[in-house]
């Protein structure tokens, strides 16, 4: 029988697969702030939530994959900077307090500024540049595996920016981005798998169900300013994690 405070816990990470891959994220950031929230030991945190980070985006790039929202040029480009980064990444420990902030607040303007641009329309994706794409792909990657979260929400607020895809194919291409940057990043601190908890089973059975209701509405329901919106609010989340909700 699980005990009452696994339950609590794994529905908090429910609610944060389904809110997360709506739009072709994984969900780590949310994971870290909830198992934070509940007092699980730092070292229990990063693994864990690459761990499921790497589950549920396995199934959302492929139920995006499968929908036809991905751009394989872009993401193969993206993920030959970023594999080594978040390699490198996993192995470095930086103090919570220089980085985290800094990187909150910038989530934060993200957010506000894709909540506003859900009221404008549209535009045609244009060609992107391969340099650029690398480069990116390498700063995500590093952040990603330093942070212990899969780099979707640093990527998709650049790449729909730039406009090199639609939003709802950057869904797609963000989710594969995650899946292969959230293994790089574990098997840069691979040791740290010793500390992932007994409750993983748990965990993994909850987020992965939140992904089957997330991807569904977000491939079905979801227009592309449905999307924007839920991305914004979703990096509104991620901002106020890594400012108040971080050890």
């Amino acid at each position: 029988m699980f005990e009452l405070h696994t339950l609590i816990i794994a529905s908090c990470l429910f609610l944060g697969a389904i809110l997360y891959t709506s739009v072709g994220h994984a969900g780590a950031s949310a994971y870290i702030a909830v198992m934070t929230i509940f007092d699980l030991p730092p070292v229990v945190i990063k693994p864990t939530a690459l761990t499921l980070n790497i589950f549920v985006s396995s199934y959302t790039s492929f139920r995006y994959i499968r929908n036809n929202y991905f751009n394989k040029s872009l993401f193969v480009f993206l993920i030959i900077g970023s594999v080594p980064s978040a390699f490198i990444g996993g192995r470095i420990n930086l103090p919570s307090h220089i980085y985290k902030p800094v990187i909150g607040v910038l989530l934060l303007i993200s957010g506000v500024r894709f909540l506003i641009q859900a009221l404008q329309v549209d535009q045609p994706a244009r060609r992107f540049n391969r340099g650029v794409a690398i480069a990116i792909g390498a700063c995500v990657g590093l952040l990603s595996g330093i942070t212990g979260t899969g780099g979707g929400i640093f990527l998709s607020p650049l790449i729909i920016w730039l406009g090199w895809v639609s939003v709802k194919a950057a869904s797609g291409t963000v989710a594969g981005f995650i899946f292969v940057n959230s293994i790089a990043g574990l098997l840069g601190n691979f040791q740290s798998t010793k500390s992932l908890p007994s409750q993983l089973p748990v965990f993994l059975v909850a987020v992965l169900f939140g992904a089957f209701i997330g991807t569904r509405f977000g491939i079905s329901k979801l227009s592309s300013t449905g999307i924007k919106r839920a991305l914004g609010i979703v990096l509104l989340i991620a901002g106020t994690k890594f400012i108040f909700f971080s050890k």
